[in-house]
């Protein structure tokens, strides 16, 4: 069962979206070829501690790492690593929590690597992806229907020639990384629960260049594309509000 958040609660969870924000900045700045995913790890980490805080993954059902370093066709949980370094063109997904005052919040980005001119296409999967974060957010409101996110992310991800991935959801969150509801990136308009003020969830739309299959390599962690296509990942976490929602993992804190 979901949990509906107070206010000063919610504030605690954008406390820890800020950092998490600063974060994410941090690490695309430093994102260039030669640089390996482990230093970005051990960046992300240090920076969160830095506030006080501790990083929402680490440990997290045994994961080892601060942050997921996806690359290329790998769609989510990557595990950073010494021995992995970016390559110039490579499609980066980062996706990192933070824990401030008992409190979570979970966001994701992808990135090209490197200065080169970079295919339409692959520019376009990553363009439609972060705009389908953004429609699956418009729509998050009290009153609707959890369905309506998943309708809105899946409709306008098709619509581009792209595929939302099934297998994996967003969720709900707080106090625990990763709470109910689930938060699907496909679904229908008008079906689902109701949403309320106070609810929070991590909206995270991924989708594959091909097809939406996936499936979880050796090490137990890194979801992979079937057919190797590439894939993009955009996350942020939100809570609903009395107007409409408020996006928790921005920079700067809003009024």
């Amino acid at each position: 069962m979901f949990r509906i958040k107070s206010r000063k609660e919610i504030e605690k969870m954008q406390r820890a979206g800020v950092i998490l924000a600063r974060v994410l900045k941090a690490l695309e700045e430093a994102a260039k070829p030669g640089v390996s995913t482990a230093e970005l790890d051990a960046l992300a980490e240090e920076i969160i501690l830095s506030y006080g805080a501790k990083p929402s993954f680490k440990g997290f059902n045994g994961y080892p790492a601060s942050i997921c370093t996806s690359l290329n066709d790998e769609v989510v949980h990557g595990i950073p690593s010494k021995k992995r370094f970016l390559k110039e063109g490579d499609l980066l997904k980062i996706d990192a929590g933070v824990q401030l005052e008992g409190y979570h919040a979970d966001a994701a980005r992808t990135l090209l690597i490197g200065d080169g001119k970079f295919d339409e296409k692959v520019l376009s999967l990553i363009r439609v992806t972060s705009e389908a974060l953004e429609e699956g957010i418009r729509v998050a409101k009290a009153g609707a229907r959890l369905g309506d996110i998943g309708y809105a992310i899946q409709k306008y991800v098709e619509q581009r020639g792209f595929s939302v991935v099934k297998a994996l959801t967003g969720h709900g969150i707080g106090r625990s990384l990763w709470e109910d509801p689930p938060v699907p990136n496909y679904g229908m308009r008008g079906r689902g629960i109701i949403l309320r003020k106070g609810m929070t969830l991590a909206i995270e739309p991924m989708v594959n260049m091909g097809s939406e299959k996936v499936y979880t390599a050796q090490d137990g962690w890194t979801v992979k594309t079937v057919d190797g296509s590439l894939s993009a990942h955009f996350e942020h976490t939100i809570a609903i509000t009395g107007e409409g929602n408020r996006i928790l993992t921005k920079e700067e804190e809003s009024s």
